[in-house]
């Protein structure tokens, strides 16, 4: 056999051996890519994302779109030529998969713990948006979770509202803390609760909550320190003036809580926030109107920019991220608060985008 043939002949079984072994050699990576993007001003699956009774709304144009990613999932193993491709496209990253499965968590973990998120950062967005707008919102402290085989199983449930603590009235979620721990393991402990179901209820009504019980837990000790527990998580429920539904079917996690914010305060406003622009974005938002960073932030810019977005409402924690690699024709505006956001939103409808606080650029 003629050396020239030979050496393409071994060339190509050692090619084959490479993609071979490329297939079925896995690696412990997942990928991320853009995932699709949806107006919070508009429908999604035929019916609107934002509705809201009984307040006057107003008609609403352009676009504010909230961005996803899409991941692969937790018992997806990736091969070596598949992780090889992910690292060379400029349309998906790949990352080590415990990043997105910490500890490892299992799909429907994930799952569960995104619905959670994405059902706060509704109930944040809603609190955001009517502050910025001075709409007053009522807090009250809920037990938010019960721990399983606790002191607490049976007694109190998620949903109950916590009114006080062995007669010490409860203001916020780490007040409930503060006054279980003051006691010692074995002591009774006397919770006093409105019940999840009447305060549903009261809350469906748009109104407080009336009536209470008195419920005694003895208090269990934890593992540790030994300090008095009763195994409930706290959190904030609160009540609205009136009603603002948010429906959005599969997608999980806190990241659309800046745009569903802003697409309320559009609603809710006789001014057009957008002026008939196509704006995008992404980040958290807490009760106090703060946005914060979220993870994929390249990939949702990718998907913004493929939907025909403009601007790009950018957490100022992700702006150097996002600045390494902007698609063309996508302005990234860095915002920290729900009023930053609001300010550049007005200056784009405008078309006054010159002084627009843009990610990158020098102070």
């Amino acid at each position: 056999m003629p050396r020239r043939t030979a050496t393409m002949l071994a060339s190509t079984l050692v090619l084959f051996a490479l993609l071979c072994a490329g297939v079925f050699i896995q690696v412990p990576y997942s990928e991320m890519s853009p995932g699709p993007t949806v107006n919070t001003l508009g429908d999604s699956h035929g019916e609107p994302v934002l509705n809201i009774s009984g307040r006057k709304t107003y008609p609403t144009s352009g676009h504010l779109n909230m961005t996803t990613v899409r991941v692969t999932g937790a018992d997806y193993d990736m091969n070596l030529l598949e992780a090889v491709y992910g690292w060379l496209a400029d349309d998906n990253i790949v990352v080590p998969h415990e990043n997105l499965y910490p500890d490892g968590k299992t799909e429907e973990q994930s799952t569960q713990e995104n619905a959670e998120e994405f059902s706060q950062s509704q109930q944040s967005a809603k609190v955001a948006a009517l502050k910025q707008l001075g709409i007053p919102v009522s807090a009250r402290v809920i037990v938010a979770s019960v721990v399983k085989a606790s002191p607490s199983e049976g007694k109190l449930h998620a949903g109950d509202v916590i009114k006080a603590v062995d007669g010490a009235p409860v203001t916020a979620p780490g007040d409930v803390a503060k006054l279980v721990t003051k006691h010692q393991p074995g002591e009774p402990v006397e919770f006093t609760i409105v019940p999840a179901a009447e305060a549903a209820e009261a809350a469906k009504a748009n109104r407080e909550a009336t009536g209470s019980t008195k419920v005694t837990i003895t208090a269990g000790k934890a593992e540790g320190d030994g300090h008095a527990i009763v195994g409930i998580r706290a959190g904030t429920d609160h009540t609205f003036p009136f009603t603002i539904d948010i429906k959005l079917a599969d997608v999980g996690g806190p990241s659309a809580g800046l745009m569903f914010a802003l697409g309320i305060v559009d609603k809710l406003t006789p001014d057009d926030l957008t002026g008939g622009k196509f704006v995008a974005g992404t980040g958290t938002i807490d009760d106090t109107g703060k946005v914060g960073p979220i993870g994929g932030i390249q990939m949702k810019t990718i998907g913004a920019r493929q939907a025909g977005a403009e601007y790009f409402l950018t957490p100022a924690d992700n702006c150097a991220a996002a600045a390494a690699h902007v698609p063309d024709g996508l302005t990234l505006v860095k915002v920290s608060t729900i009023e930053d956001a609001a300010k550049s939103l007005e200056k784009i409808s405008k078309g006054d985008t010159a002084g627009l606080p843009q990610c990158g650029a020098k102070p």
